[in-house]
């Protein structure tokens, strides 16, 4: 019974520890960057409201239309870890050394260098562009821009990042569940309520009609229960494990290897998202006086959230990600060579090459249906909704699966306990009262 409740205590724990690291991130996105003006700043996004800013701003937690000091976000650290695992795919060396416990450490720490890198040209192009915002009624957003405040943005918002990255691995270390999922999940799932305030405020001053209003709670929800299906979704594999007998006890038999319909999860829609968002991110460093000026100003309203070309190029770049990140998460090459070291074998075929041709197939096979969902759940709601809302197919997509994964670890947690607990009780009593 002591056991027991150190488990439900160390569960507290993780949870206090988690929501206090969360809510730490929550304080620090509040923080603005230093030498703006925050009226104007407001004044400007009310009146420019939709489009690309509101898909960054909905990532950001919010911070991007305040200019906080974590407006980057976590997404430099996510975009360079994916490049570094794409880069061991091709390059044989990076792969040996991600094998390797030494090796993976200082791909770690490549990468965060490569983000430091990142955030700089980011945070740099990002105080060019505020430089040039102006409230409706003509205050300039930045009231004094130049290099200096540009490299003291830059400084500025590379440093929130690395601490965001430092909270996340806290999380990871002592919280429930992964601690950049858990940011991101934060920073959209803050913006939810704001979202719902606005459409009830539209819907009072009519200028949103009830059936609008009915439509877009319909969405959410049938959305979350779509997504919550297909993420729990998954193929079982017969495994047939040789039977052997120690100490009394037979050990092996038929089991099942679970291959995950979704098998990408949401990094496809988040790669995505990040390579249709480059474009206006070079955009920031074209002077407004040259002549490719207007014609990269076109291409950019194109690619808004909602418009016909960013819905195609969106539904292609899905597809392409998620048969390209699918292989990175599921390797089925080393699941057969560990299926013949322990002796396991696939019904129907041979233990080696045949088994991973065979994986290989199930994994095209799987990723075909899974990057149809991905597409249909991440462009069907702004196609209902006509674009009118900040929360797209990616974004439900994030709270649904992120919100399975802490349940279930808290599920695991749980169960565990309850093994123990039955472990060490069994034999404690005899007769009537025996437990077992």
């Amino acid at each position: 019974m002591a056991s027991a409740q150190g488990k439900i205590e160390e569960l507290k724990k993780k949870i206090f520890f988690t929501l206090l690291l969360l809510f730490v991130y929550r304080m620090a996105a509040q923080i603005p960057v230093p030498g703006i003006d925050g009226a104007a700043m407001k004044s400007y996004f009310a009146a420019n409201s939709g489009g690309v800013f509101d898909l960054i701003n909905t990532f950001s937690g919010g911070s991007f239309k305040r200019f906080s000091i974590l407006a980057l976000g976590i997404m430099p650290y996510i975009t360079t870890s994916i490049i570094f695992s794409l880069l061991g795919e091709v390059i044989p060396q990076l792969a040996e050394l991600q094998e390797d416990a030494d090796g993976h450490k200082k791909i770690q720490k490549w990468t965060r260098y490569a983000t430091v890198i990142l955030c700089c040209i980011q945070g740099f192009g990002m105080a060019a562009a505020f430089e040039t915002f102006k409230s409706p009624g003509g205050l300039a957003v930045i009231p004094e821009p130049g290099m200096l405040f540009r490299l003291t943005a830059m400084i500025t918002l590379a440093g929130g990042t690395m601490f965001l990255l430092w909270l996340g691995e806290r999380i990871t270390e002592f919280g429930l569940e992964n601690g950049v999922s858990l940011i991101i999940f934060t920073g959209i799932a803050v913006e939810l309520p704001s979202e719902i305030f606005q459409k009830l405020t539209l819907f009072r001053n009519g200028e949103l009609s009830g059936f609008s209003l009915l439509l877009f709670v319909a969405v959410i929800l049938v959305s979350f229960y779509v997504v919550a299906f297909i993420e729990r979704s998954h193929r079982a594999i017969p495994v047939q494990y040789a039977k052997k007998v120690v100490h009394n006890r037979v050990y092996g038999g038929t089991q099942t290897l679970p291959m995950r319909l979704d098998t990408g999860g949401v990094m496809p829609p988040i790669l995505a998202s990040s390579l249709l968002m480059a474009p206006t991110t070079m955009a920031n460093f074209i002077s407004a006086d040259s002549w490719i000026k207007p014609y990269v100003d076109q291409v950019v309203q194109s690619l808004y959230p909602g418009q016909l070309l960013f819905n195609i190029l969106f539904a292609l770049l899905i597809v392409y990600m998620a048969y390209f990140y699918a292989p990175i998460q599921f390797k089925t090459k080393k699941i057969a060579e560990m299926l013949q070291k322990n002796n396991a074998f696939i019904p129907g075929y041979r233990p080696g090459k045949q088994t991973q041709e065979y994986l290989d197939y199930l994994l095209n096979r799987l990723t075909f249906f899974g990057a149809l969902f991905l597409v249909f759940i991440c462009i069907t709601p702004t196609l209902i909704t006509g674009g009118n809302t900040r929360f797209g197919g990616t974004a439900l997509l994030i709270l649904v699966s992120v919100s399975i994964r802490v349940m279930m670890n808290i599920q695991s947690f749980m169960y565990a306990d309850k093994y123990e607990t039955a472990h060490k009780s069994r034999g404690k009593y005899k007769g009537a009262n025996r437990r077992f």
